[in-house]
């Protein structure tokens, strides 16, 4: 193995269980997120992100190495992410175009370029240094710009997203750094009574029968909640869970609400 440590210098690349193209996809790198690399099989290699500590396999051509010195830098560094849902980084070098999506991450960010191991990359969009002042206004801003995203399992951008990549990517735009999945951002915050003492940008939790946490939320207000489920959503809410209006039933079950902020 050539290489210790990488990040990604494509739009999104998908993180798989298996080092299989046909395997199932447990989350997604963004456009500047960087990484460890523990193992290579072929032309897989196992990393660990050092955004989220999450692990997964990608494809040996859908990154870029970088040195452990950088690693060590970006890891002690505050991240300045895109917060447009869709926007165009430019490839200085080759004069390239493509688009980033909302929290892709622009590392040694200038107000205008951001750097990649020596590749800089001219950036014009609007970013967390841009974004309000409120962590609480600027989070729900956010989650409104994936309303209607569709629901994928391990996708983390407007194109398709699951609930807890939601969650991670609003909490980004606001400066937040969250784990990956629900039941390790309900480890995060602290934990809230009642739904009547929560306020807009709490996270609230739901459980199965089972009492393990599957599903994660952003609150708008008391009394709603935008969150990842066949699409991003609005639904209504309550101390029993989120109901549904248009199936005419609860569909989630409220198992504990968090404050992050």
């Amino acid at each position: 193995m050539e290489f210790s440590h990488g990040i990604c210098n494509l739009s999104v690349v998908p993180c798989r269980s298996e080092p299989s193209d046909k395997s199932e996809m447990i989350t997604q790198l963004l456009f500047g997120e960087f990484f460890s690399v523990l193992k290579q099989m072929g032309n897989w290699i196992y990393i660990r992100s050092g955004v989220d500590a999450y692990e997964g396999w990608i494809d040996v051509k859908q990154f870029q190495p970088i040195s452990a010195e950088t690693y060590e830098e970006l890891e002690q560094t505050e991240f300045v992410c895109s917060t447009d849902s869709i926007s165009v980084i430019e490839n200085v070098e080759k004069g390239s175009f493509f688009p980033i999506v909302m929290g892709s991450i622009l590392p040694y960010y200038e107000g205008s370029n951001c750097n990649l191991e020596g590749y800089e990359y001219a950036f014009d969009g609007r970013t967390t240094k841009t974004a309000p002042a409120s962590k609480s206004e600027c989070m729900v801003e956010h989650a409104y710009a994936f309303l209607n995203a569709p629901y994928l399992w391990g996708g983390k951008s407007p194109l398709g997203i699951d609930c807890s990549g939601f969650t991670q990517l609003v909490a980004r735009s606001a400066g937040i750094k969250l784990m990956r999945d629900a039941y390790q951002q309900a480890e995060q915050g602290v934990t809230l009574g009642f739904i009547e003492e929560a306020d807009a940008g709490d996270l609230v939790f739901f459980d199965n029968e089972d009492g393990r946490i599957i599903h994660v939320g952003v609150l708008i207000n008391s009394r709603e909640i935008i969150h990842a489920s066949g699409k991003v959503r609005i639904d209504k809410i309550d101390h029993q869970g989120i109901y549904n209006e248009e199936l005419g039933k609860y569909t989630h079950t409220l198992r504990l609400i968090k404050r992050i902020l």
